[in-house]
């Protein structure tokens, strides 16, 4: 199989593992002069760049994207702590964070489970459209849900966050923009009600950690809550995608886990470090200084190929093997660092809530393509079964 032609490429190839592997060994930190950025892929120059005081989530010069600016996408993108640095970002991490820690995985996943029956009713889950439909929406519909959105405005939310989703990717033209506009403008509108109207749970636990925090700005709260929905969306999708193929190409790990349901959540956690839903992000340079022994300049771009670094054989001993029992597993996929992801539970029992779901619904996993097409994406390993080469 020919290698992907870069980082970026690798993300939607059908293996980039070796790629990977090989780019850890021979270049772990490197110039890719084509692509005009740093690449830091081995799992020491990962934590390097995703520590590093010098780097910063955005371009220093431009906080929100232009394209976003004057608009509700803003207004939600610009608050969320995903996308801030500096003296906001630590007390809006402890709000995000202190919130989920409240979650717990089980009660997660009966509501998400609740969720994707209702949505296998709704759609052919036996189909490979239909599971790539499922693996789309449901985190947002079970998310919604925890923030006490009502269910009968759940299904209007969770498109509204697939517009926001589409809206706010790179390269987005003047509809999806506007579409996206509305969407955000929309969620703003029904997350605030939820939240100012909610009694206990998730919307609780953010307002009173905001109020520990210091936080006296309701949008803040109300732009994470939303937060939480844009950023699991396309994650959770690729995860329950990729979790059903390593199941579909392992038959005697599928027999495993029928006869021993729990053991599906292991499954799931190696498949976060060996075939990564989000693979790489990016970091930007503030100010020169020297970053894993190489001298970087002042507005620098580094992609961060987190996939790789869950690759490398310091990190994680005989990485192409998958292995559900693996010990000291170490996984980067959610990041390392001030703004590591403090999601995983969440993202963790949602999947496997859609996964159990459609196999108890029946579907056939050696039904589905081997070689799924993959959703056009510089970040995010999106398997599209309905799409799949040579196939519909």
């Amino acid at each position: 199989m020919t290698p992907p032609g870069n980082p970026i490429a690798a993300v939607t190839h059908p293996d980039p593992y070796p790629y990977y592997r090989e780019m850890v060994a021979t270049r772990p930190l490197h110039r890719d002069r084509d692509l005009g950025l740093w690449v830091a892929a081995s799992a020491e120059a990962v934590t390097a760049v995703l520590t590093s005081p010098l780097v910063r989530v955005r371009p220093p010069a431009e906080p929100v994207p232009a394209s976003l600016r004057g608009s509700p996408l803003a207004e939600i993108f610009g608050r969320l702590v995903r996308m801030t640095d500096g003296p906001a970002h630590g007390p809006l991490k402890q709000v995000v964070a202190g919130a989920l820690a409240t979650l717990d995985g089980e009660s997660v996943r009966a509501r998400a489970v609740g969720w994707a029956r209702t949505l296998v009713e709704r759609i052919d889950a036996k189909s490979p459209a239909g599971v790539d439909e499922l693996a789309r929406s449901l985190s947002a519909h079970a998310i919604a849900s925890l923030l006490a959105v009502p269910d009968a405005a759940v299904g209007p939310v969770e498109r509204s966050v697939r517009q926001y989703v589409t809206a706010v990717a790179p390269g987005a033209d003047a509809a999806r923009l506007e579409r996206g506009k509305v969407a955000a403008g929309h969620l703003v509108e029904t997350v605030r009600a939820a939240v100012a109207g909610a009694r206990a749970g998730l919307p609780v636990a953010l307002g009173r950690e905001a109020e520990r925090a210091g936080i006296a700005d309701p949008a803040a709260v109300v732009a994470n809550a939303i937060g939480f929905m844009t950023q699991a969306y396309e994650a959770t999708a690729g995860l329950i995608g990729n979790s059903l193929r390593a199941l579909a190409a392992r038959p005697g790990l599928r027999a495993s886990v029928a006869a021993n349901p729990a053991q599906l959540e292991a499954v799931i956690r190696e498949v976060l470090r060996h075939d990564a839903p989000v693979q790489n992000t990016r970091r930007f340079l503030a100010a020169d200084g020297v970053i894993g022994g190489q001298p970087m300049a002042a507005g620098d771009t580094v992609l961060v190929v987190l996939a790789a670094a869950n690759h490398d054989t310091a990190a994680n001993p005989r990485p192409e093997r998958f292995d559900e029992a693996r010990a000291s597993r170490r996984t980067f996929t959610f990041g390392v660092g001030p703004h590591a992801c403090p999601g995983e539970t969440l993202a963790v029992s949602i999947a496997r809530a859609g996964v159990e779901s459609l196999l108890a619904h029946g579907l056939d996993l050696d039904a589905l393509p081997a070689r799924p097409g993959y959703q056009p994406s510089g970040n995010v390993r999106i398997p599209l079964f309905a799409s799949a080469p040579g196939e519909g």
